[in-house]
């Protein structure tokens, strides 16, 4: 039985989304669950717009993963896959103006506004502690 690409490259995905996931970040796989996250989220809100390229393997994931280490963090963990759920995706970069949509890319919000962002030009020249140490500087700005 031969596996469709569709199932092959869910199969290769799984593994990126996992990467988050196993962190407590809660998935936002569709606009409507985006909806109901992102505007309403009282406090303070992580949003990691996931991608299949390698700075987000070798940067951005695991940058994330060494700021959840912190003291302080984000009330409320979501990611989005870039690619994979573009309308979820394209919901969650509404909340993300001016800037224009990158993946991967990080947003962190307070009651439903952007309140600090890195964009994907920002994670492909810096190593994960550099993004670590970005994120862990914002979280002691807004996670108070």
């Amino acid at each position: 039985m031969s596996m469709s690409f569709d199932q092959y490259m869910r199969d290769m995905i799984q593994p990126m989304r996992d990467e988050l996931t196993s962190l407590g970040i809660q998935e936002l796989r569709t606009p409507e669950e985006v909806e109901n996250a992102l505007p309403t989220a009282k406090g303070t809100a992580l949003v990691v717009v996931n991608s299949v390229c390698g700075c987000a393997a070798g940067q951005c994931r695991p940058g994330v993963a060494k700021a959840l280490q912190h003291d302080l963090t984000p009330d409320h963990l979501y990611t989005v896959f870039a690619g994979q759920d573009k309308e979820a995706t394209a919901k969650a970069r509404e909340y993300f103006a001016p800037y224009p949509p990158s993946s991967p890319s990080i947003a962190l919000m307070k009651d439903g506004e952007l309140v600090h962002f890195i964009e994907r030009h920002q994670i492909e020249d810096r190593s994960a502690e550099e993004i670590a140490a970005d994120l862990t500087s914002a979280f002691d700005r807004f996670c108070r």
